[in-house]
């Protein structure tokens, strides 16, 4: 079939919205169509010079939309079910049979890369050039998206479908790692370095666990502000003196039980793990390339640093949970959204990049 598609063809190129002949789906294989696709900041991974992501592409790896086919072997999944689209993984290994998909050993080749493991092209231009489709088993930043049965999360068809796609990826980080693997529970502190759309989801899942000091820290007051209303305790802004000592101080000198960073900036990730008490877990979600270097007597004390992807989720069953507890009010994450048409991607990158929008989706 013929669809639309923000096509980036190099890293420093602009996206270009262009006609492309999709296949259709083929064994294990679904086709939706796009009713929104939230833009998260490993999209921008497709900017980082020497091709690390292979061009032309399509990016998006938060879509949300409405099942038009299914191929060969596909249960659980019909033609007209709202569906959320998230990452995909093997289902087979150990770690996915363990409930911890995100740490699947072909999460690289299934998710970052954008080629079919079998390479065969899913998408072609007029001319016949292959486009890669297949970001996060989806490719979403467009009007329909092949995506795989065991990335395709069936959801109820009463919630706002155009901006249930964030709950994919950005927003089930941020909630998933505080509530599945941080494990906070009531009465417990937490610090959540960067209140992007990630950062603002661990403040509110925080708030769900019934943590009793969530402290926001960010450069944009603006985000700030917002974390206060979502439920942070203390707010601290990131260009102050001494942030893990004034962190301390609100814990009365002992620190946090966990912290949180989503910036993947070594200077950041040094505070937060200074900012935990003794035995205090620091999650990392952060995607960077630049090395850290932590205090080798803070480790000593007990203190725990752990990579987290995807929260450890399991979208089949943490996406309908975030649904649910919008649904009640307690987890109001469409107000990170800011919806721009498909064909004003440059300029949704743009306000993402700038900090003026926390969550962008694209509506095709």
């Amino acid at each position: 079939m013929q669809i639309n598609a923000a096509v980036l063809r190099a890293a420093d190129a602009p996206y270009t919205i262009e006609s492309l002949d999709l296949a259709d789906p083929g064994p294990g294989e679904v086709l939706v169509k796009i009713a929104g696709a939230g833009m998260c900041h490993t999209d921008m991974l497709g900017r980082v010079p020497g091709d690390l992501v292979a061009k032309p592409v399509v990016l998006g790896h938060e879509g949300s939309g409405v099942v038009e086919a299914v191929g060969a072997g596909v249960t659980g999944l019909t033609p007209g079910d709202h569906v959320v689209m998230s990452f995909d993984s093997c289902g087979t290994c150990d770690t996915c049979r363990t409930a911890r998909p995100g740490a699947c050993p072909q999460m690289m080749a299934l998710n970052m890369l954008a080629v079919p493991l079998d390479g065969v092209p899913r998408a072609t231009t007029g001319d016949g050039e292959a486009v890669h489709t297949r970001w996060f088993g989806q490719s979403s930043f467009a009007s329909h998206a092949l995506g795989t049965v065991r990335n395709v999360v069936p959801v109820t068809a009463d919630a706002p479908l155009e901006q249930l796609g964030p709950l994919g990826c950005g927003v089930q980080t941020g909630a998933g790692s505080v509530l599945i693997s941080l494990g906070v529970r009531a009465g417990d502190s937490i610090a959540v370095f960067g209140a992007g759309a990630v950062g603002l989801a661990a403040v509110m899942a925080a708030r769900v666990a019934g943590a009793t000091t969530i402290v926001a820290v960010d450069l944009h007051e603006s985000r700030l502000d917002l974390a206060r209303e979502l439920g942070a305790t203390h707010l601290l802004n990131g260009a102050d003196d001494d942030i893990a000592g004034q962190i301390r101080a609100i814990c009365g000198g002992e620190g946090v039980r966990y912290s949180f960073d989503t910036t993947a900036v070594p200077e950041v990730v040094s505070t937060a793990v200074a900012s935990l008490c003794t035995t205090g877990v620091c999650g990392l979600v952060g995607v960077g390339a630049a090395e850290y270097r932590l205090d080798a007597n803070l480790l000593l004390m007990g203190r725990t640093v752990k990579g987290i992807i995807e929260g450890d989720a399991v979208p089949h069953t943490f996406i309908p949970t975030m649904i649910e507890l919008w649904r009640q009010g307690r987890f109001p994450f469409d107000r990170l959204i800011t919806t721009y048409p498909l064909d004003q991607i440059n300029q949704a990158e743009a306000d993402t990049t700038s900090g003026k929008v926390v969550k962008p989706v694209l509506i095709p």
